[in-house]
């Protein structure tokens, strides 16, 4: 427990949760689930028992590091990592690994992104820490894949072998033959229906020497870049470091540059209620449901209203009649009634807002 690490990636804006995550407050930050824990909060709490408060580091945009003191007021200003542009999720592995490295050669490191949800929390902890017993034995990479219950075209799929001779040895982790990105609703159909694919759940676990070799073999460019500094990092230079490293670092996220390239790359199949919380649909999926199957957070009174997901400030009474399949959702000075089946539009509809109404408002 005392060599293991947890990273938990709180940098991106999650713009498909608009208006409701916004560039000043984004998703992560917010009680998505109405449970009174935000989605940044929730996920350290997830990690409870498996890593001790000192081995917990945030990554997360400089502009976000006085929110995650908000939601995590234990965390020291030292264990969050401030990351002046966005450069994706290899970068940022990248700089919490070698930060990580640093400290303690010897570390074992679990990635997290910190607005998932994860409702058989029990049975993620076990799986979590089998797969850091796994990633101490044996010189791997380790992804959680979650068993696919629809052929959803939002998710990136993972390909495993499960023949004996595929599996770690005394391991529930098979041997990753491909990722495929998004695909058309044929293909996922098809890998639903094969058996052998599993969602990329973006979650991973490696030892800080495994994955910082990683780069070094197929991302060699961002490893030179980390290497050259690394002396500076847990020193009053960090971030002067930090800001050069970024300039120079492409923007690539750790699936395409490193996952799909190495092969020493393995999973674990998990059922254990997950969804990337990614839409208004997939809150409306994992959310509690009432008799006429709709979700809603604040003041509402329904008629005649079914299929709708509502959240709205709870200090509003809001009255809706005769919706069926709609988002209706209020934030600060936004409301979007939109219909479910076009939530892929929230995009578009925060583009042209800025662009008719200027940056307020996203």
């Amino acid at each position: 427990m005392q060599s293991t690490y947890l990273v938990v990636m709180a940098g991106g804006i999650g713009s498909r949760f608009w208006p409701f995550s916004r560039t000043q407050h984004p998703k992560q930050f917010h009680d998505v689930l109405g449970v009174g824990r935000s989605m940044l909060q929730l996920t350290v709490d997830r990690f409870r028992g498996i890593c001790p408060p000192e081995n917990v580091f945030v990554v997360t945009n400089r502009d976000y590091i006085n929110l995650v003191q908000q939601h995590l007021p234990e965390l020291p200003l030292d264990q969050i990592l401030g990351e002046p542009i966005g450069r994706n999720t290899a970068p940022c592995i990248a700089y919490a690994s070698y930060r990580i490295a640093q400290r303690d050669p010897e570390a074992t490191i679990i990635v997290s992104p910190a607005d998932h949800a994860v409702l058989r929390e029990e049975e993620f902890r076990r799986l979590i820490r089998e797969a850091v017993t796994a990633a101490r034995q044996h010189e791997v990479l380790i992804t959680l894949g979650i068993q696919p219950s629809r052929p959803d075209t939002g998710y990136g799929y993972i390909q495993y072998m499960d023949a004996a001779e595929h599996r770690l040895p005394e391991t529930n982790l098979y041997k990753v033959k491909t990722f495929t990105e998004k695909p058309n609703a044929d293909i996922a159909r098809m890998f639903l229906d094969s058996g052998d694919f599993l969602w990329n759940a973006g979650l991973f676990i490696w030892r800080a020497s495994v994955i910082i070799n990683a780069f070094h073999q197929s991302l060699n460019d961002v490893a030179e870049v980390f290497e050259e500094g690394k002396e500076q990092l847990g020193t009053p230079q960090e971030a002067a470091f930090i800001d050069e490293a970024y300039a120079r670092c492409r923007n690539i996220s750790i699936d395409f540059g490193i996952m799909e390239k190495a092969d020493n790359v393995y999973v674990m199949p998990a059922d254990i209620g997950w969804s990337d919380l990614g839409t208004w649909d997939s809150l409306h999926r994992v959310g509690q449901h009432d008799a006429s199957h709709n979700v809603v957070d604040g003041d509402v009174i329904l008629y005649d209203t079914q299929d709708c997901i509502i959240k709205t400030p709870h200090e509003r009474l809001v009255v809706v009649q005769g919706l069926e399949g709609y988002i209706v959702a209020e934030h600060d000075n936004v409301l979007l009634i939109c219909q479910r089946s076009e939530e892929q539009r929230v995009k578009e509809f925060v583009a042209d807002v800025k662009a008719k109404k200027g940056a307020g408002y996203n």
